[in-house]
């Protein structure tokens, strides 16, 4: 592979960046390998434990989080996802009820410097047109940049980085080196082990105005000298062949993974098979390596399923962005423009596609380029990870929506609000929390999302799989022999397939408490002999279905903990198939309508009444998926 004069200047990455972390400690057992100096955790489980954290994080760094009014410095973002205070644009101050155990702050890699410069009196560009501009306070200016990133060949601007780049470039290392000094300082290397800050950065890559982000998260400190960005990067193969490049893995190495998200957004194009030229099996070989895991909820909407794409279930309406006669996309073509809303919707904009078409190009190439496992996320622009609550709900996005009216209202040209979310979690299963045991379970897809509750919810497959799952005092013996966990791959074994599946409702807290499940469901994606793709949804265990007060918002009901073990009636194992558990709350009210129920009659707008978006909503976990290759 010929690598650009761009990457050869990142290739002195992964140097050590941290005289206190030098050296990688050698495991002391075969639980995670360790790549870190650091203590060991005090509490450590082979059987494994949950760990809540958020992967998608935005504060004053990111051209349009600071274009929105951020100015969360990343130590402050750092210490909010363990429970001190901030105050947002507008004069508010937010807090979170429940630190997270992990996150990453994902400052836009694109533009690093050119933020650095349009902030900084005296910098190079920072009286230019574009400056002048994003410096009035107009939350649409960050538009000029975001612009820049739909060209197929995306050039920095001269008059704010040089001819050659290379102003851009040095502020951008400046700011990158500031963003792992306040990781490390965030870090708890003790054997507490409470917090755990991963390193990392969004690749923003918008070409023709539809989504191809992705977040790229580190497995430690031993990072690329900048971001790779999409004016070094201008493709996803061009990014993922980079990133293995300048980080190869290994103990003494750069590692690194990337985690897609908002294929709602996308017109096809994020999960598109486009192997640009190369070779088709060692590019989706490529890519089962680099992406384990997908983002299917955040503040920007759910993408799980839609009803009218082919695959489809009941439930599938959950906080969707896109009204339902949207035209839809033929299916070997893409639209344009889904970042804000426009073209046509395609079939992999949906996460229960996309697995579906791995089957497809696992049976023509011999490789399932998305065997892909799930987390939830904030996308917060405020710089406020996990601040996930229905309740009180401040907003994502700075000044855009920072007032009940704002946040009821229709957004701007860069950002929605009344159709957005609170956003979801990462829930990932490791033996500790250190940056090396969230990594493997990511990469060995061991994770799930949910849409903001921290449901617990684990999820064993096999052939081999016990019936007597909900009586065992450690549910972390489903693993081995028996089952595979979330994430896994079966094989071999007779009998049946079953799956084993436990859900325990978030309590919540005093304050904020918690609601019951109302089911949990088994849903199945399969291959026939002749090529075509199916789903089908089972309900597997029921709760009561609760009460609503629509007045109050009062919910009550469902059940605290719901068990089963499930065996699929149509099991074929010449087939190959996957299976997915979902969880479903009772029935809440949505945000907007406890924003609307806050505010006197006499001043809600129409959205209060009219049906503009659902008045309730049944939040829910997804697991990742299992699979049998038949």
């Amino acid at each position: 592979m010929r690598l650009s004069p761009a990457l050869l200047l990142l290739l002195p990455a992964c140097r050590d960046k941290a005289a206190a972390t030098d050296s990688a400690a050698p495991a002391d057992d075969a639980l995670v390998h360790t790549t870190e100096d650091r203590t060991p955790c005090a509490e450590r489980t082979a059987a494994r434990d949950v760990f809540w954290g958020d992967l998608h994080v935005h504060a004053a760094m990111s051209f349009d989080a600071a274009n929105y009014g951020s100015t969360l410095t990343p130590a402050q973002v750092f210490g909010f996802a363990q429970g001190a205070s901030v105050v947002l644009p507008g004069d508010r101050t937010v807090s979170m009820d429940r630190p997270l155990d992990f996150m990453s702050l994902t400052e836009h890699g694109d533009f690093l410097g050119e933020v650095a410069h349009c902030t900084t009196p005296g910098a190079l560009g920072y009286d230019a047109d574009i400056c002048s501009a994003y410096q009035g306070g107009d939350p649409d200016s960050a538009l000029d940049f975001g612009v820049l990133l739909a060209s197929e060949d995306p050039t920095r601007l001269p008059e704010l980085c040089g001819e050659d780049g290379a102003q851009c470039d040095a502020a951008a290392t400046e700011r990158w080196q500031a963003l792992q000094d306040a990781a490390e300082a965030a870090y708890d290397r003790s054997a507490d082990c409470s917090f755990t800050p991963l390193i990392g950065y969004e690749y923003t890559n918008t070409r023709g105005v539809s989504n191809l982000h992705r977040n790229i998260i580190f497995r430690n400190h031993r990072v690329p000298d900048r971001p790779i960005t999409t004016f070094e990067a201008p493709t996803p193969l061009a990014l993922w062949q980079q990133l293995s490049a300048a980080c190869p893995g290994g103990d003494d190495a750069c590692d690194v993974l990337s985690l897609p998200h908002n294929s709602n957004l996308s017109n096809g194009h994020l999960f598109y098979p486009d192997y640009e030229d190369g070779d088709s099996a060692e590019v989706a070989a490529l890519r089962h390596r680099m992406e384990p895991v997908v983002e299917i909820m955040q503040h920007k909407g759910e993408s799980e399923c839609r009803t009218d794409l082919g695959l489809s279930d009941e439930r599938c309406g959950f906080e969707k962005l896109r009204p339902a006669d949207d035209p839809i996309c033929d299916d070997d073509e893409t639209g344009t423009g889904g970042m804000r809303l426009w073209g046509c919707v395609h079939r992999l904009d949906f996460a229960r596609n996309v697995l579906a078409e791995g089957l497809s190009e696992a049976a023509r190439l011999g490789v399932n380029p998305y065997r892909l496992g799930v987390i939830g996320s904030t996308d917060t622009h405020n710089g406020t990870p996990g601040l996930v609550r229905s309740v009180d709900f401040p907003g994502h996005v700075g000044i855009v929506d920072d007032t009940p009216e704002e946040r009821l209202g229709d957004g701007v040209v860069t950002h929605d609000t009344l159709i957005n979310n609170p956003g979801g979690l990462a829930a990932v299963w490791a033996v500790e929390n250190s940056r090396d045991a969230i990594f493997e379970a990511i990469r060995r897809r061991e994770t799930y999302a949910t849409s903001g509750p921290r449901i617990r919810l684990r999820t064993f497959a096999g052939r081999g799989l016990s019936d007597d799952f909900c009586s065992r005092a450690d549910l972390g013996a489903g693993e081995g022999e028996e089952g595979v966990p979330m994430g896994g791959v079966i094989s071999g074994g007779d009998g049946p397939l079953r799956i084993a599946v436990e859900a325990l409702a978030d309590e919540g807290t005093v304050l904020y408490p918690g609601v019951g499940l109302e089911r949990v469901q088994v849903i199945k994606v399969w291959r026939s002999a002749d090529g075509s793709l199916h789903d089908a949804v089972y309900d597997v265990a029921t709760g009561d279905p609760g009460s609503l007060d629509p007045a109050t918002c009062d919910a009550s009901g469902g059940a605290d903990r719901l068990c089963t073990v499930w065996e699929d009636p149509d099991f074929d194992p010449d087939v190959p198939a996957l299976w997915y558990t979902r969880v479903l709350e009772v029935p809440t009210c949505r945000w907007s309508t406890r924003e609307c129920l806050a505010l006197d009659e006499t001043d809600r707008p129409a959205v209060c009444s009219d049906g503009s978006v659902p008045a309730t909503v049944q939040q829910r976990a997804w697991s990742s998926p299992v699979w049998w290759d038949g």
